[in-house]
């Protein structure tokens, strides 16, 4: 969807619009005719949120009421699930091109409803044979906004886009050395960031007994992909370290996977497609943050060699671990990952998984469920601006008493906790293990994938925590 700006005339308009009407102050100054504000008045008495639909034949106005009273954040969400909901409307009349107005709107109002129109607008329908008919182009009235404020939230949009591709491509056709080199290619194309893929046998030197572990099982050989974007003027005396969990496909192993919870396992790889993303779009948009992203890569099987239940694995930094569930797969790839991130000396850690069900259980498909381990000042920005773009964390506690339910009698630990107590915390808990500076876990089970539409993240991959993760880098130099 392209997304430009231009004066729009309301006495001659040659396309739908839609009309952001949020105060009663604008009230006055509606570019509508006697009848027509009549209604709009009367409906938006009845219901502050309501869209209202006027014929101008052959055009229809759109005028979406919004109360911009609300506190910011819950009216900024409001514009983009009522973006969506227009989105649908204009899908199912095959509209094409819009374009976006208002009385009396801020810009930041403006970006709420053109990235929920954004999100909403995309489909994975590469393998359809019938394509739904969606928007293509999109005028904002050029005095809401200004150029270079669209051409980064753009860019951020289309980072989304990519990212749920990435996500939503099945297996069979995205796998670990095609993800690798992906990855490799887009940071060729963006020329100021380094990639560097290591192979398997790297991995063998390396001896990342995680990563090594879970894809003995596969037929495709496993990727460690290092990227970096140092721009000249970042602000940051070390790194940050992005740390993402790559499963391309999870069966669960030899624990294998029973029913249909295999059903949408090509988005196990969502931690692993988002930090990447987060990195691309910081680089793309220049932020000046000195960022690093870890991403272990490979599927989890139960063929060939597979290890197995009782095995006891040495990892990357040399702790010893045994075997319980090789459906906890995640945690041993992202536990060298971060061990490896650790050695790069980072001032701080962050790592997004879609790790347990335990938290989809607890918390369920709204919120990131976020645990911190010397890392209360970073938490608490993540925090703030996770409210501010409503993607919100729910922090859980991470005390070390929390251990001794990994404590294994053959090894210095066990993977996963036998019990079903507390499994998204133990879950954080083994990974705190291999991170000794500050360091933040956020498990995106409940939110990187949905099997029904979602308001604006739609159904499949839904993107969620790049926006998070983007707002907290650009507001990064508060932490010093």
């Amino acid at each position: 969807m392209n997304i430009s700006l231009n004066k729009i005339d309301f006495n001659h308009i040659n396309s739908s619009v839609v009309f952001l009407y949020g105060s009663e102050v604008a009230a006055r100054s509606l570019p509508f005719k006697k009848d027509e504000l009549a209604f709009v008045q009367q409906r938006r008495a009845v219901d502050a949120s309501s869209l209202v639909v006027l014929n101008r034949l052959p055009y229809k106005i759109y005028v979406q009421n919004f109360d911009s009273e609300l506190p910011n954040a819950e009216s900024l969400e409001k514009l983009r699930r009522a973006a969506a909901g227009i989105q649908l409307i204009l899908e199912k009349e095959e509209v094409k091109e819009v374009a976006v107005t208002g009385e009396g709107i801020i810009p930041e109002e403006a970006v709420a409803f053109l990235e929920g129109l954004h999100m909403a607008n995309y489909r994975f329908d590469k393998y359809k044979t019938k394509k739904s008919t969606l928007l293509t182009d999109v005028v904002l009235d050029s005095h809401i906004l200004d150029s270079e404020a669209l051409r980064e939230n753009l860019n951020l949009w289309r980072r989304i886009d990519t990212l749920r591709d990435w996500v939503n491509e099945p297996v069979m056709y995205l796998n670990a050395p095609k993800f690798a080199e992906m990855l490799k290619k887009e940071s060729e194309k963006l020329g100021n960031v380094d990639c560097t893929v290591m192979g398997q046998k790297k991995i063998e030197t390396l001896k990342m007994g995680g990563l090594l572990a879970v894809n003995r099982g596969s037929e495709d050989e496993a990727r460690f992909v290092v990227l970096e974007y140092k721009p000249s003027n970042f602000i940051n005396k070390r790194p940050v370290a992005l740390v993402g969990k790559g499963i391309m496909y999870d069966t669960g192993g030899l624990n294998i996977k029973p029913g249909d919870y295999m059903v949408e396992m090509k988005s196990d790889m969502a931690g692993a497609a988002t930090m990447a993303s987060t990195l691309f779009a910081a680089a793309e948009n220049h932020l000046p943050v000195w960022l690093m992203a870890f991403l272990p890569l490979t599927d989890n099987r139960p063929g060939k060699n597979a290890y197995a239940a009782d095995d006891i694995l040495t990892m990357y930094d040399g702790t010893t671990v045994e075997i319980t569930n090789t459906d906890a797969e995640g945690r041993l790839v992202l536990a060298d990952a971060i061990a490896y991130a650790d050695k790069c000396d980072p001032e701080l850690i962050i790592d997004a998984a879609t790790l347990t069900g335990a938290a989809v259980r607890a918390l369920g498909t709204s919120v990131i469920a976020a645990m911190q381990q010397d890392a209360e000042g970073p938490m608490n920005l993540l925090g703030i601006v996770g409210q501010q773009v409503y993607e919100r964390l729910a922090p859980l506690p991470f005390w070390k008493e929390y251990d001794e339910l990994l404590k294994s009698e053959v090894a210095d630990m066990i993977n996963c906790n036998l019990h079903a107590n507390a499994g998204t915390i133990t879950a954080g808990r083994f990974l705190a293990h291999f991170a000794h500076h500050p360091y933040i876990h956020l498990d995106i089970a409940g939110v990187a994938f949905y099997s029904k539409r979602e308001h604006f993240y739609g159904c499949g991959a839904s993107g969620f925590g790049l926006r998070l993760l983007y707002a907290f880098l650009q507001t990064y130099d508060a932490l010093k």
